[in-house]
């Protein structure tokens, strides 16, 4: 069974379960760290596994340009490259046919994209996205979609949705053919509809009524506000198999999280901890804080008091505040570790309070002591 439902909370919509795939069984909800080319930036395989991290999630095009499927096979797959035992999720391109509007062209049979490395003409099929992503050995494949911006016409919304599904329906057929379900890898379906509440629902049905393993809810996290952010996670969430898990591509910071498990999704990933450690700003129980700041020129406590991590317990705020000024790459490498593991333990909070049926309170709390808005 690939997911197990064990608990739900009794005042909100959050859920407690399990997924298993040939490189372990992971507890649930989880947070996936972004190992976009084979490595979560700055940090190694061991400091993962260290602080305990479930999966990761690694990119489709980027592997495929560099280093390349011959090199990846010559090493046994993704897992033997990078030397990670545990479970790996695939993104399919769909985002870099969205992000990278200089590189590629979209049409009803796939995405031609110009490598933004070296300027080399490659073309993505839903089937050649599937054979990738079997090459890779993941245990998680995601499908080739097309990924709306925002703001986004109606129109264009409607077209993208229109072959998202079929891309998706393609995607599932050659998933089977090729054997990839019979090897324990999963297959999941992306919710695409941009900001319209019927095109949101039309492509949830739709995907339901093909079948697959999981369900995404994407196109989120690329310009539009927060309040039509989870107006789409709204939409949808009902519509979506309650024996299957769902995933909120994308998202997000800490407090998004927090309120996205209460409304029913199991999975997370995002570059933010990454992202943000490397500009300087920690997250904290308290909320996030600008270590770069000149306020925290002669602190001496660590990034945050209720921390477990080995940068809280052996440095000080002024020392990491003074490597990051000076440029000086252990700064951001101990800002990124801090705040992975930041995550990764809200993930531990969030699923023991699930389990012991006190989420409401929990949320509640974090997000005053958070300080968030939300």
């Amino acid at each position: 069974m690939f997911f197990q439902l064990l608990n739900k909370d009794p005042d909100t919509d959050a859920r407690r379960g399990t997924i298993t795939t040939p490189h372990g069984t992971v507890p649930s909800p989880f947070f996936m760290p972004v190992a976009t080319t084979a490595t979560v930036k700055t940090m190694s395989s061991v400091d993962l596994q260290d602080m305990d991290s479930q999966v990761v999630l690694s990119n489709t095009y980027h592997l495929y340009l560099r280093p390349g499927l011959d090199i990846m096979a010559a090493a046994g797959g993704l897992h033997k490259f990078m030397n990670w035992t545990r479970p790996v999720l695939t993104d399919s391109s769909g985002y870099q046919a969205f992000s990278l509007t200089k590189f590629r062209k979209i049409t009803d049979e796939g995405v031609k994209f110009r490598s933004h490395i070296d300027g080399s003409m490659h073309f993505f099929t839903p089937e050649k996205v599937m054979d990738i992503q079997r090459a890779l050995g993941s245990d998680m494949v995601m499908p080739l979609d097309e990924c709306s911006p925002y703001p986004c016409e109606r129109k264009k919304a409607l077209r993208g949705l229109q072959r998202t599904t079929a891309w998706a329906r393609r995607c599932k057929e050659h998933f089977h053919k090729t054997g990839m379900h019979a090897a324990g890898q999963r297959l999941f379906a992306i919710v695409q509809g941009s900001t319209y509440e019927d095109l949101r629902r039309q492509s949830a049905l739709e995907l339901v009524d093909i079948g697959f393993d999981a369900y995404a809810i994407g196109g989120v996290s690329v310009g539009e506000t927060i309040t039509e952010m989870f107006g789409a996670l709204n939409w949808v969430i009902g519509h979506l198999p309650a024996d299957k898990p769902r995933y909120f591509m994308g998202i997000g910071l800490p407090d998004q999280i927090v309120k996205a498990v209460g409304m029913g999704i199991d999975m997370f990933d995002t570059c933010v901890p990454t992202r943000y450690g490397r500009h300087g700003s920690a997250f904290t129980s308290k909320g996030k804080l600008t270590i770069r700041n000149s306020e925290y020129t002669k602190d001496f406590r660590p990034l945050d008091g209720q921390c477990g991590c080995h940068v809280c317990a052996n440095y000080t705020r002024a020392y990491v505040r003074h490597l990051l000024n000076l440029n000086e790459i252990t700064g951001v490498r101990l800002m990124s570790y801090h705040n992975v593991y930041f995550y990764i333990k809200l993930m531990e909070r969030i699923r023991a309070a699930i389990e012991q049926c006190r989420y409401a309170q929990f949320q509640k709390e974090f997000l005053s002591s958070y300080n968030s808005s939300l």
